[in-house]
């Protein structure tokens, strides 16, 4: 104590580099041990598979989280170890009466009720195994019990739903945890017409199971092939004409597989989800950054404490003359090192606190430290803090121990600041990890800039999305109608099927009678009115848009350039495509091709645009308002009141589309900014290590630099002396650093369909930052020592 109280400087930086790299460590710890415990409090968590399909067919290549209706029953009733199975159907978002007004609730799902003999949510009235058989029940969570009904006690009480459907509430459930990968708030019974329609052709069921104790998982997925033979072939054969092995031969498959029910949030990110899920990827970057950055933070420690070896070289040869053994000054120093790691890591848990709100902003979770409930953490961090005091005090306390004390006690180890291949290997290893770091920072931006400003194929800039138009019914048209007399208003379409919402449907479309799998073409069947290529400014390449003065246009479809590329037509114009209707008879409607579009990107940019028919149908999901004006909130309140002028009662709800699409982004928008947050904590601590090696070799050369100064040398020689051996470890950290900065951000580009290329002005940007950074430190104490005055270092020769 008394050592770091004498060299208060050293002792500063030492502990609060440590304590910076530990807080790092610390936040990330606890984000990640949350991310890791997603489903796992569910009583039957290791035995409950998600069934997911993958299809090939029509050109398209699906990865879904969802099965077809029949699946679950199948899988319950021709497979013993198959104990209980549950499906989940989204059918979007439902309208609650509380009071006169309604409000809206998109928290919805409809399950089977099996549902909670599969996932064991907890009750806080009602029977589990009773609440969904009333095909007029509700089960809601204690949130939305208060909410309406200001009370938990809502068993048996109504709520008015689509002001057409009373629902009585058979169960209150707590809360549901946010570390489960699906989170609804209303869970109403599946509609029995469309749960139990048998069709095997179509994949709208997030089905699970639950397998009996010591059942094996792969055996079961490996029969999965004979239930695609059993069940959904003579479907395919019927409608189709084509067996599956004809099927296979033309490049098509279906295959089931499962999913751990623990493995979801991190490892699935398939069409259909429940929920939006976190990436393994990014737990590994997270830990990966932590571990470097606490490395960097003991590399500070070893540097500095081996670079002042010389003040501590006599104490060490007193020591030995006085008896003391190697092994006891190793574990003094050890101790040493141990206890400052102690005092950082106190402070790191104040910096964790003071970081949490932001930490918790960024990367959208709602986190506390919680060392007392967490009985795991305490424990952690005390074994981190022993790890780090013995890993950054093992090196300088072998180093200092082994200085022979005939040799000190003479003088003879006068420069502790000698050249050290370690230490300069450390140096540059720090710097390398702060400019991987910088590079990485620079490509994330650089994507999500190219994102922002990538031409879609559509104009998402001046579009007021008007959320659930349903309640208007028959007066949605009239209402979108009526838009256009509000000033500013340039164009409005209405239609749920928008590139930035996740309201989607895909069907075959065949350019024969026949319905010949072979020549099918899979795509999004988009419902749309005439005005919606032109309010959203979408480029027709042939033919025209709808009309609403041709009749005719019912039975028109438009394409896009991946589907027009696909049809075995030279010109698709004017061409027949048939449209299954139904699957038993092989009913089919006929459309007639008018157009064609340009590709526009309605996927994220991680996928390539796939085939698409625009269908001339009355949809009444959402209206899309373009506009001009500058008083946005006139324009909206304009809007509004057209809204309550037509249904006053019903919930008015609205966004902005170019917020829907950067939302598509969040996730990365979220790397980065917690990826520029822990480069500059790196760089923090790389240049707090670089300021204390920098102060020491000034005050080990103060007699040099002040003989220097008399002999002739001005301030920018005394500055270029101290600073260019520094300098060259960030040349040498660049070189290092470029090739791996390259290779790991390429790999994560390749996430995306449409990405930027990694050119040379990214190193440029993340070189010269890193150079100066490192000026900046070495300079400011460069220029102190060379501004001394040299009659002051001279005097007592």
């Amino acid at each position: 104590m008394r050592n770091l109280w004498k060299n208060k400087g050293y002792s500063a930086i030492n502990i609060l580099g440590l304590a910076i790299g530990l807080a790092t460590c610390l936040l990330i710890l606890i984000y990640v041990m949350d991310e890791l415990s997603y489903d796992k409090f569910y009583k039957k968590a290791d035995r409950i598979y998600r069934v997911d399909a993958d299809i090939n067919f029509g050109g398209t290549h699906w990865i879904l989280a969802v099965a077809p209706d029949p699946l679950a029953a199948t899988l319950k009733k021709d497979f013993p170890q198959v104990e209980e199975a549950a499906r989940f159907r989204d059918y979007g978002g439902i309208r609650i009466k509380k009071g006169n007004e309604n409000l809206q609730e998109n928290k919805v799902i409809f399950v089977d009720s099996t549902l909670f003999n599969v996932f064991s949510l907890s009750f806080i009235a009602g029977d589990p195994k009773t609440a969904l058989t009333d095909p007029l029940s509700v089960v809601i969570t204690e949130k939305m019990a208060k909410k309406y009904f200001n009370t938990t006690d809502a068993v048996g009480k109504t709520l008015v739903v689509n002001d057409t459907s009373n629902r009585k509430v058979t169960a209150v459930i707590k809360n549901i945890p946010s570390q489960s990968h699906f989170n609804f708030d209303f869970f109403l019974p599946l509609r029995s017409e469309e749960s139990r329609s048998g069709n095997w052709l179509s994949n709208n069921f997030n089905t699970y199971i639950v397998l009996k104790e010591g059942a094996d998982p792969k055996k079961l997925e490996s029969q999965f092939d004979a239930v695609i033979n059993k069940y959904l072939a003579p479907q395919a054969l019927q409608v189709f004409h084509a067996t599956m092995e004809e099927f296979k031969k033309t490049g098509g498959h279906v295959y089931y597989s499962l999913m751990p029910l623990t493995q979801i949030h991190l490892h699935s990110s398939k069409t259909a989800e429940l929920g939006a899920n976190g990436s393994m990827q990014y737990v590994y970057i997270f830990s990966a950054i932590a571990t470097f950055i606490l490395l960097i933070a003991c590399v500070n420690f070893m540097n500095l404490s081996t670079a002042r070896s010389s003040n501590r070289a006599k104490e060490v040869g007193v020591r030995k003359v006085l008896g003391s053994s190697k092994q006891n000054l190793i574990n003094q120093f050890l101790t040493e090192s141990v206890l400052i790691s102690f005092i950082a890591l106190i402070l790191a848990i104040g910096i964790a606190e003071l970081l949490l709100p932001y930490f918790n902003q960024v990367s959208g979770k709602q986190i506390d430290i919680g060392l007392f409930s967490r009985p795991w953490l305490l424990p952690a961090l005390l074994l981190l803090v022993l790890i780090v005091g013995v890993l950054a005090g093992s090196y300088p306390s072998f180093y200092l121990s082994s200085f022979q004390p005939v040799t000190v006690l003479k003088g003879k180890i006068a420069g502790g600041f000698k050249r050290s291949w370690l230490r300069s290997s450390l140096v540059v290893f720090q710097f390398a990890i702060s400019i991987i770091l910088i590079v990485g920072t620079v490509v994330i931006y650089s994507q999500l800039n190219f994102i922002r400003n990538r031409k879609l194929g559509f104009d998402r800039e001046h579009i007021l999305v008007i959320q659930n138009c349903y309640p208007l019914g028959k007066q949605a048209k009239t209402f979108r109608n009526e838009l256009f007399n509000i000033r500013g208003v340039e164009g409005a379409t209405m239609s749920g099927f928008l590139p930035t919402s996740d309201y989607r449907s895909d069907s075959p479309l065949f350019p024969d009678a026949t319905l010949d799998q072979k020549s099918a073409v899979a795509m999004q069947t988009w419902y749309v009115d005439e005005n919606y290529i032109p309010t959203l400014k979408m480029q027709m390449l042939k033919g025209r848009n709808f009309s609403a003065d041709m009749p005719t246009d019912s039975s028109a479809i438009i394409l896009n350039e991946a589907a027009a590329k696909l049809l075995p037509f030279d010109d698709p114009l004017n061409k027949t495509l048939y449209y299954l209707t139904n699957i038993n008879s092989r009913a089919t409607k006929t459309y007639h091709v008018i157009g064609v579009v340009k590709n526009f990107n309605f996927n994220s940019l991680r996928e390539q645009v796939s085939p698409m028919g625009l269908f001339y149908t009355e949809e009444r999901g959402k209206i899309a308002v373009r506009f001009k004006s500058a008083d946005v909130f006139s324009l909206i309140s304009a809007v509004e009141n057209k809204w309550k002028s037509i249904a006053p009662n019903q919930p008015f709800s609205y966004s902005f589309m170019d917020e829907d699409f950067n939302n598509i982004y969040r996730a990365e928008q979220r790397i980065g900014k917690i990826a520029i947050s822990f480069s500059i904590l790196a760089i923090l601590i790389a240049c707090l290590g670089l300021f204390g090696l920098v102060t020491y070799a000034a005050e080990q050369r103060t007699k040099e630099i002040g003989i220097r100064k008399v002999l002739g040398a001005s301030v920018a020689n005394i500055v270029n002396m101290l600073s260019k051996d520094f300098m060259k470890l960030v040349f040498i950290a660049m070189l290092i650093a470029f090739p791996l900065g390259w290779y790991f951000m390429n790999k994560w580009l390749q996430d995306f369909a449409y990405r930027i290329s990694i050119d040379w002005k990214i190193f440029l940007i993340a070189g010269l930052t890193a150079i100066l950074i490192a000026i900046l430190t070495v300079s400011a104490q460069a220029v102190k020592a060379a501004l001394a005055n040299p009659a002051n270092n001279l005097r007592t020769e």
